[in-house]
C-alpha cells in the first residue's frame, strides 16, 4: 500500500472518521428554499370568476365538460410517442439505480473448468519430472468453484453514487410527469384549435353566402338600370376578397387535424373523421390556484425534476470526494482442483481462499481535486437551473392566468357590441334595397360585423386556451401518471 502524492493534508482528520464511523463523505442535501413571491395580481382576478366549479388538478381538462375533448386526451395519454419517449427514460434510469444499489452488496460468481496439456520435456520442470522418473507428457486438471468479493464502502462513494441515482430517478420520473402534462395541454390546445378553425369557416362561408346574395341584388338593380357598374364591381370584389379567405383556413384546419393525429399517435386522417362534425369552442371552468405560488412551486414536476438533479449534483461531490479515500474490498473463494474428473468431491481435492485487498489512488497529480472541482461546479449550475426553473414558473402562471381575465373581458365587450352591430347590418341592407343608402354602406356595415363576429370565435378560443395555460403553469395533472 502506498499513500498518493497529492492527498491534501487537511483531508487526514476527515479520513480517520471515515475509517472509524463508515460515514458517507460529501454534502448532505438540502432542499433550497423557494422564493418568497408576492401572489400573483391575476390569481385573485381568476378566483374572483363567474364560472363553472373548478375541476380536481389531476383531470383538469374534463372541467371544460366537452366529451370530444376527453376522448382525444386519454388516447394521447394511451398512445402518444412523446409520452412513451418520456417512460422509457423513466425505465432507463429505474435500471440505473438498482446498478448502483446492487454495486453496495457482495459480487460472486460460479466457475468450473476442464484443461489437458501436453507438456515439454526439455524446460526446467519437465527435465526435473524425467529426473525423477516421470516420463509422462500429457496431464489434466479439473477445477470447480466459487467466488465472492465486496467492495467496502469506506469513505460512502459507493452509498452516494447510490443517492445519486435516486435523484436522477426521482427526476426523471418528474420529467415523465412534466412531458404527461405538456402532452394533455398540447392535446387539448390542438382541439380548440380545431374547432376555433371550424366556427371561423363557418362564419366565412355564411359571409360569402350574404355577400352573394348582395351581388345578386346589386346585378338586379343594375339590369334595371337602378345603380350603377361599379357598384356591382365593388360587391364582386368583396366577395372575392371574403371567397378568398376560405382555403385559408381550410388548410390551417387541415393542419390542426394533423397536429392532433401526431399527438394521438394516429394515422393522419383519423382526427378529421371524428371531428368532422363541427362543435363550439369549450367554455373554460372555474380555476383553483390551489393554495396559492407556493403551492404551486411544489406541485409542478419541472421544479421537482430541477430540485432532484441538484440533489443527484450534491451526491456526486461525495461520490468525487471519495476518491481521496482508500478502497477495500474483501475476496473468498471455494472450490476442488482435481486431476481426475471423479475426484472433484473428493475429500482432498477442497480448496479455500480469502484475501483483503487495500487500494489507494498514488501520483494521480490532482487528478481527484479536478474531479471535486467538476462536481462542484456541476452542482453549482443545477442550483443556477433550479431558480431559473422556478423564476420561470412564478412568471408562466402569473402570464397565464392574466391572459385568460383578460380575454375573457376582451369577450365579453365584444359579445356585448355583436348584437349591436347585427341590428346595425340589417337595418343597412334594408335601406339600401330602398335606395336610401348608398352600397358602400352595406359593405362596411358587412365588413364591421364579419370582424366582430371573427373576433368573438378569436376570443373565445383564446379564453379556453389561457385556461389550458393555466392549468399547465399550476401543474395541473402532477398526481396521476
Amino acid at each position: 500500500m502506498s499513500i498518493a502524492v497529492h492527498f491534501p493534508p487537511r483531508l487526514l482528520p476527515l479520513l480517520a472518521t471515515a475509517l472509524l464511523s463508515a460515514c458517507a463523505v460529501g454534502p448532505e442535501h438540502v432542499a433550497p428554499e423557494l422564493p418568497r413571491v408576492a401572489e400573483a395580481s391575476a390569481a385573485a382576478r381568476v378566483a374572483a370568476r363567474v364560472a363553472a366549479p373548478a375541476p380536481p388538478l389531476d383531470r383538469w381538462w374534463t372541467g371544460f365538460g366537452d366529451a370530444d375533448l376527453d376522448r382525444a386526451v386519454e388516447r394521447a395519454l394511451s398512445a402518444s410517442p412523446t409520452l412513451e419517449q418520456a417512460l422509457a427514460r423513466v425505465d432507463q434510469a429505474r435500471a440505473g439505480l438498482g446498478a448502483a444499489n446492487a454495486a453496495l452488496l457482495p459480487a460472486g460468481d460460479a466457475g468450473a473448468s476442464a484443461a489437458r496439456a501436453h507438456t515439454t520435456q526439455q524446460d526446467a520442470l519437465g527435465r526435473v519430472r524425467t529426473a525423477l522418473g516421470d516420463r509422462s507428457r500429457d496431464s489434466s486438471l479439473y477445477a470447480l468453484d466459487a467466488r465472492a468479493q465486496w467492495e467496502i464502502d469506506l469513505a460512502g462513494g459507493l452509498r452516494r453514487n447510490a443517492e445519486a441515482a435516486r435523484a436522477d430517478y426521482a427526476a426523471t420520473a418528474a420529467d415523465a410527469t412534466a412531458a404527461r402534462l405538456a402532452v394533455i395541454a398540447a392535446t387539448a390546445d390542438a382541439y380548440v384549435l380545431v374547432r376555433t378553425l371550424q366556427a371561423r369557416l363557418a362564419l366565412a362561408r355564411e359571409q360569402v353566402d350574404t355577400r352573394t346574395r348582395l351581388v345578386a341584388l346589386v346585378e338586379r338593380q343594375v339590369a334595371r338600370g337602378i345603380a350603377p357598374q361599379r357598384q356591382l364591381d365593388a360587391a364582386r370584389g368583396a366577395l372575392a376578397e371574403i371567397a378568398a379567405s376560405v382555403p385559408v383556413l381550410d388548410a390551417g384546419l387541415d393542419a390542426s387535424f394533423a397536429a392532433l393525429d401526431l399527438l394521438e399517435g394516429e394515422p393522419a386522417g383519423s382526427a378529421r373523421v371524428e371531428l368532422a362534425a363541427a362543435q363550439p369552442i369549450p367554455a373554460p371552468p372555474g380555476i383553483d390556484s390551489a393554495g396559492g405560488t407556493a403551492a404551486m412551486l411544489r406541485r409542478r414536476p419541472d421544479v421537482i425534476a430541477a430540485e432532484r438533479r441538484l440533489a443527484a449534483a450534491d451526491a456526486r461531490i461525495g461520490v468525487a470526494l471519495a476518491d481521496y479515500y482508500p478502497k477495500l474490498s474483501l475476496g473468498a473463494l471455494v472450490g476442488s482442483t482435481t486431476t481426475l474428473a471423479g475426484n472433484l468431491l473428493a475429500p482432498g481435492a477442497g480448496v479455500a481462499q480469502a484475501s483483503a485487498g487495500l487500494r489507494w489512488r498514488l501520483f494521480d497529480f490532482g487528478r481527484v481535486d479536478a474531479e471535486v472541482a467538476a462536481a462542484r461546479g456541476r452542482r453549482a449550475e443545477a442550483l443556477a437551473a433550479w431558480r431559473q426553473t422556478v423564476l420561470g414558473a412564478t412568471g408562466e402562471a402569473e402570464s397565464a392566468l392574466s391572459a385568460l381575465v383578460n380575454n375573457e373581458a376582451r369577450l365579453q365587450a365584444l359579445a356585448d357590441g355583436e348584437t349591436a352591430v347585427q341590428r346595425a347590418r340589417a337595418a343597412t341592407a334594408l335601406a339600401y334595397e330602398r335606395g336610401v343608402v348608398a352600397l358602400s354602406e352595406v359593405l362596411d356595415a358587412d365588413e364591421r360585423l364579419q370582424r366582430l363576429r371573427d373576433g368573438v370565435i378569436l376570443a373565445r378560443s383564446d379564453s379556453a386556451r389561457a385556461a389550458i395555460g393555466s392549468f399547465k403553469a399550476l401543474g395541473g395533472g402532477w398526481q396521476a401518471q
